[in-house]
């Protein structure tokens, strides 16, 4: 996955660090003052998610996929069984697992091989592949939004956020002890 835009889909990105941190501040996600982890990742949260967010609530829709994951809820959904259902949804995700384990965080160099193995080792394409692993990682299917998301839990993680983020490996685990 190339997280960067091609020339000729050149969109603007309205939001900066402060968008994300006003936002995180709002729902508590932060705490007190920002470390120079979080405000760094709240620059990289703007870079990633800004140019894909059209206004405000798209923007703070999407920082909530980072902050809250329940994978109870995430399967109980409609989503969910329309993904699980689909063609090698439930290889994608043993597949997925397996990788995840490696405890190497998942930033774009790591999730670009992870993909290039999901690929060549299931030789599939398009949403059924790419479907299963957001929901299971962002929380949701959708589109290559939800990927920029999952670039962003790992960092999130780490930087120490009044409220714990899970990181993708944490939630791929929960998501399969939860999964029937």
């Amino acid at each position: 996955m190339d997280t960067s835009e091609p020339h000729s889909q050149t969109v603007e990105n309205k939001f900066a660090a402060t968008d994300v941190l006003e936002i995180l501040l709002e729902h508590n996600w932060l705490g007190s003052a920002p470390t120079p982890e979080q405000t760094a990742w709240c620059e990289r949260a703007a870079a990633l998610l800004g140019a894909k967010s059209p206004d405000c609530a798209a923007l703070e829709s999407l920082l909530a996929l980072v902050f809250h994951y329940d994978a109870r809820q995430v399967l109980a959904s409609m989503d969910a069984q329309v993904v699980l259902s689909r063609y090698a949804a439930r290889d994608v995700l043993r597949k997925l697992a397996n990788l995840l384990l490696d405890p190497v965080p998942l930033g774009t160099e790591r999730f670009n091989e992870i993909i290039e193995a999901l690929k060549s080792g299931l030789n599939i394409r398009g949403r059924e592949l790419f479907h299963p692993l957001r929901l299971a990682l962002a929380g949701r299917s959708g589109e290559g939004e939800l990927d920029r998301v999952v670039l962003l839990l790992d960092d999130a993680a780490a930087a120490g956020f009044s409220v714990p983020v899970k990181s993708a490996r944490t939630r791929i685990i929960e998501f399969c002890s939860a999964f029937d």
